[in-house]
């Protein structure tokens, strides 16, 4: 779509407050207005409208495609949205891991170890890891605390959380990443052990990445950007 606005502006009305593009409020495909929770998010919202150029490029507003689910799904499907996210506890990447080759398994070791640890002990229960084919099935009363603790976020929380979730395959980082206790780079690292491993074994550094994989790594580090800077805002 082409830029056909001039000007992009703030406001409010009783939804929160307002993204205007020459005076219009900016909208969800849904319909509903994108009224952002706090005056810091939407200003922020507003930077990402003002900095398109010639045409709008969604893929490059994070921050409004994080706000368009909060009010287009979250509002309303949230509790499929949770169904589906605490299934990741069962397929948690950093449960399965491998043991051959052994330089693959130190380093998952040394990459994944220190967060279950503290998914330990900060949610008083130890994750069961395996390195064979078999499904994991964890403790139920741990999946429990976890979803309790789900549930009792707000859903601008809980929408950067299923985000998190999902780019790394792991609850256990999404739940660090919530209590500030993972930067957005930290969690890139730990969710790619097994392609940096591949990328020094076949020398990357020399041949290049691959292209396809670079533009997925880097679309997953401007989401991962994203999702911490609207915690920042909603903080603010």
């Amino acid at each position: 779509m082409k830029r056909f606005y001039k000007m992009v502006t703030t406001g409010s009305d009783p939804s929160g407050y307002t993204i205007l593009l020459d005076g219009q409020p900016v909208k969800a495909p849904s319909g509903k207005i994108l009224a952002a929770p706090c005056e810091a998010l939407a200003q922020a919202i507003m930077q990402e409208w003002a900095g398109q150029e010639t045409d709008i490029v969604p893929d490059s507003m994070p921050l409004t495609q994080i706000l368009t689910t909060r009010i287009d799904r979250v509002s309303h499907e949230r509790e499929a949205m949770s169904a589906a996210l605490l299934k990741y506890l069962d397929t948690d990447l950093l449960c399965y891991r491998t043991d051959h080759p052994p330089a693959l398994a130190q380093a998952q070791d040394e990459a994944w170890s220190p967060w279950l640890g503290w998914f330990e002990r900060r949610f008083s229960g130890a994750l069961e890891t395996t390195t064979g084919l078999r499904a994991l099935r964890q403790d139920e009363a741990l999946a429990e605390r976890i979803r309790d603790h789900v549930q009792a976020m707000d859903d601008d929380a809980f929408t950067v959380f299923q985000l998190v979730t999902a780019l790394g395959g792991s609850i256990v980082l999404a739940l660090a990443f919530m209590e500030g206790e993972l930067s957005p780079a930290e969690l890139f690292e730990a969710i790619r052990v097994e392609e940096r491993w591949k990328a020094a074994l076949y020398d990357e550094e020399r041949y290049g990445p691959d292209p396809m994989q670079a533009r997925k790594d880097e679309s997953a580090q401007t989401d991962l950007a994203a999702a911490q800077l609207y915690l920042r805002a909603l903080k603010s």
